[in-house]
């Protein structure tokens, strides 16, 4: 689940926003008045009940599309899936899922993770990148779960955003995949393309503005279906919506995608119309 918010912050990283690191100020749902236009670029006269419309249209088709989507990161509890998070940050989720078995059959709980040799520690999650940071993180962040929260990873935002290397992103991964709390949206690479081409978000400076984007998403999109939807655009990103050539002529999104069919070789989008 590489992306920009919960970039482990070594190297040349720039500096994310207080919101982002902390994740401590809850991203409001409010939205402004249902007649007042929202969206920039070519769909300026969409207003926010109209793009309303639009998303219940993408979700039930995202819904049909993937009626079991769930988070790429294989884990057996809130703990794996944790450090399994931790351990995407600029890495692929392919990458980590062949790092974790290993790392969790020798150091299975958040004890033994916290005592594990750093050097021990940093071999088995070497092929991850940034693999000493990451290693301190993990080791950080078990350490502070054993003498805090009884080994335990804690449900709320508030108490997630205090672990080392965890952001809201991570934070929102845990609660809405690990407890089933829908507390924001998580926005990668994946989503964050496809709610700009979609044209669900209208404050973000780019794909990469996970901040806004978050906020824009969680606007339109009914809390309900939060978690959801960030696993359904990751898929659909990784499958039909590519960065480099997204399949438009066969998504079953086209009709309510205003960039359909924009994109060189993505032929003609299927047809559909938008609600204004």
């Amino acid at each position: 689940m590489a992306n920009g918010e919960d970039r482990m912050t070594v190297g040349t990283r720039g500096r994310r926003s207080k919101l982002a690191v902390r994740g401590s100020t809850v991203l409001s749902a409010a939205t402004s008045k249902e007649e007042k236009p929202r969206t920039k670029g070519a769909f300026t006269d969409e207003s926010v009940a109209a793009k309303k419309r639009r998303v219940r249209r993408i979700l039930a088709a995202l819904h049909k599309l993937y009626p079991a989507a769930d988070c790429a990161l294989r884990h057996n509890d809130p703990l794996q899936l944790l450090i399994a998070t931790i351990l995407s940050a600029q890495c692929t989720d392919e990458t980590v899922n062949k790092v974790t078995p290993v790392l969790f059959a020798r150091f299975p709980t958040a004890q033994a993770l916290g005592e594990a040799s750093r050097e021990e520690l940093e071999a088995v999650i070497h092929s991850t990148g940034f693999f000493r940071q990451k290693a301190k993180s993990i080791q950080a962040t078990c350490r502070k779960l054993v003498a805090e929260f009884d080994g335990q990873v804690p449900d709320t935002m508030e108490a997630l955003v205090t672990l080392s290397g965890v952001a809201r992103k991570t934070a929102n991964v845990v609660l809405g995949t690990a407890f089933g709390k829908n507390e924001g949206v998580v926005v990668d690479t994946h989503v964050g393309r496809l709610a700009t081409r979609l044209g669900l978000t209208w404050s973000s400076k780019d794909t990469k503005d996970a901040v806004k984007i978050e906020r824009d998403l969680m606007d339109v999109v009914p809390r309900e279906e939060w978690t959801f939807v960030a696993h359904a655009l990751i898929g659909h990103g990784r499958l039909v919506c590519s960065a480099r050539k997204p399949d438009c002529p066969h998504c079953t999104l086209a009709g309510d995608c205003p960039s359909a069919g924009t994109f060189e070789d993505a032929g003609t989008p299927s047809p559909g119309r938008l609600s204004r």
